[in-house]
């Protein structure tokens, strides 16, 4: 039987120290890929998705992606399950995931695209923000108003919350919040674009979608594949401990959203949707 992949990896080291040495044991974030398969009631089958991700919550990574690329909403999904193919090695087993959808499998412009992806890049899915204006609308205002010190305590809730970076020292978070600043679920993944994925998905898979009322803070930077995600889940409010990037900021402001960087203590960056930001 093939043992399923964890999170983290055991792994023989030697630490130096000074002029001291010492070999033991550490625990590495695991790094695997992960094939995402659509099949449909006619047969077809079709691979739209190859991404580096930490295993665990893999079935919510599936529907978070496909959300976020606009290939399928979480209603448009029948069943969600590990491949069990002739054609897969069974090695290969807890590293595919195929998910069944009511309806055919949809014949759009990003499924011609190569989804083959590192845990560093990202899958943008959309060229530009001209795509997104097709499927995606303005954030309604007034939904959020936020403290400067709720936000100003955000990092440190999500730090303290994630098990596996406090194990291996190698994983991007996303946390979502309440408008109180409540921490309401946490993804880690050695990618913060799955990360983000693994968040949505959960909401979508437990009919919570969309997330207008509530705010995503993630550990690393904020791109544009970040907020095009955040966009997709109806997220009007993201922070970042990092900094945003060029069309990250123009995605924010076009539609309508809050986006906060360089959150980390007492401070942080406004660039897009101040009039959420009481004070």
């Amino acid at each position: 039987m093939t043992a399923r992949p964890g999170p983290t990896t055991r792994t023989r080291i030697r630490e130096l120290s000074g002029a001291t040495a010492r070999d033991r044991r550490d625990d590495l974030a695991t790094e695997e890929p992960l094939e995402i398969r659509l099949t449909s009631p006619d047969g077809a089958r079709r691979t739209v998705a190859i991404t580096m991700r930490t295993p665990g919550h893999d079935f919510e990574l599936a529907a978070g992606f496909l959300h976020g690329e606009g290939l399928a909403g979480p209603k448009e999904i029948a069943a969600i399950a590990y491949c069990t193919d002739e054609d897969l090695p069974p090695e290969a087993r807890y590293n595919t995931v195929t998910v069944r959808l009511h309806g055919p499998i949809p014949d759009l412009p990003a499924l011609d695209r190569h989804f083959l992806t590192s845990s560093a890049c990202g899958v943008c899915g959309s060229a530009s923000l001209d795509a997104l204006r097709d499927r995606c609308v303005p954030i309604p205002k007034g939904l959020l108003e936020l403290t400067p010190g709720l936000l100003y305590g955000l990092p440190d809730t999500l730090r303290q919350a994630q098990g596996v970076f406090g194990k291996t020292g190698g994983l991007h978070a996303a946390g979502l919040f309440s408008a109180t600043g409540m921490l309401v679920a946490l993804r880690e993944d050695v990618g913060r674009h799955n990360a983000v994925d693994k968040l949505v998905g959960w909401a979508g898979l437990t009919e919570r979608l969309p997330l207008a009322e509530h705010v995503l803070m993630v550990s690393g930077r904020a791109s544009y594949e970040i907020m095009q995600k955040a966009l997709a889940a109806g997220i009007a409010v993201v922070c970042a401990v990092s900094a945003p990037s060029s069309l990250a900021v123009e995605l924010a402001r076009e539609f309508g959203m809050t986006l906060v960087g360089f959150l980390r203590g007492e401070r942080c960056n406004v660039y897009a949707g101040q009039e959420r930001i009481l004070g």
